[in-house]
């Protein structure tokens, strides 16, 4: 019987490097013999991984030449493709956080609105969502050019209008002297599958198996472990200073009157916590990184 592969597509360019540590993290060494190759080793024999740009990345996992991909919901969105959804993965130490589209024209312009770019021009690489968002908003006679980059310089320059450009907190666009004036769509990153490949029974199991462990290594990413000692007589004190997923785990010591209290914390609640609890009567307190939180 032929071994059973899963097709998976990685992004190549800005998502690379933290997709990469957030598969590793997961349990998946994902690593390129060298740095022109385009076909990444995976240390699971039933995962064939390729680099493709998170652009092109929906189309070719619609068609079926990948079974699955990782791309962002704005490509989804502007090649308007047909896939399965498998999980959103968003987190912003991983640079994986929310981005969005937006409008952005220069801060001494006459245009305020949308509705002020009727008969104008505007670049972007977000070409067919950019046109949807203004169909959407009855603007017409407007020239939407796709942009194969330095696209604040453009408006700058006199070239166009305005631009549709990725931003996260604006800053750069600030920095070129551009104003936002509306945002054309979000975008987190997603684990997308091919329909048919979905439907297969082992495929559908392996890629939710890729998927509960990287959601599980992104959730444990800003969290920390914490163990600690404590007299029996301190423990509410204790307790009551824990902010845990559920509760923490408290169990008896060999040592009478005693007991081992365990939690999981949001990591930059340990700089304050910490010495809270060692004033409440813990002891022997341990802070522990975390690979993995299964929710």
């Amino acid at each position: 019987m032929k071994d059973k592969i899963l097709k998976l597509g990685l992004p190549k360019g800005s998502l690379q490097e933290s997709t990469f540590k957030m598969f590793r993290k997961a349990g998946f060494n994902v690593f390129l013999p060298s740095e022109r190759s385009y076909f990444p080793s995976v240390n699971d024999p039933q995962i064939q991984a390729v680099l493709l740009r998170a652009q092109e990345m929906s189309r070719y996992v619609e068609d079926g030449a990948l079974d699955c991909g990782i791309t962002g919901n704005d490509w989804i969105l502007e090649n308007n493709s047909d896939v399965v959804r498998v999980t959103d993965l968003m987190y912003a130490k991983q640079g994986l956080n929310k981005v969005r589209w937006v409008l952005a024209v220069p801060q001494n312009s006459n245009i305020k609105s949308v509705k002020d770019l009727k008969g104008r021009r505007v670049a972007t690489e977000l070409v067919n969502a950019t046109k949807e968002y203004f169909r959407k908003n009855k603007v017409s006679d407007i020239e939407v050019e796709f942009s194969w980059g330095a696209t604040e310089v453009k408006v700058n320059a006199g070239l166009v209008d305005a631009v549709v450009e990725l931003t996260e907190t604006g800053s750069s666009l600030r920095a070129n002297k551009l104003e936002i004036i509306a945002t054309i769509c979000e975008s987190t990153t997603q684990f997308i599958a091919n329909k048919a490949a979905y439907k297969d029974t082992w495929k559908k199991n392996k890629m939710e198996q890729i998927a509960m462990l990287l959601k599980g290594a992104i959730a444990a990413e800003d969290k920390v472990g914490l163990k600690m000692n404590a007299r029996k007589n301190d423990v509410k004190k204790v307790i009551s200073l824990l902010p845990a997923l559920k509760r923490p785990t408290v169990s008896d010591l060999s040592e009478s009157g005693w007991v081992a209290i365990e939690t999981i914390i949001d990591e930059h609640l340990v700089r304050t916590l910490i010495p809270a609890l060692r004033k409440a009567g813990a002891e022997g307190i341990i802070e522990y990184p975390l690979n993995k939180v299964i929710y």
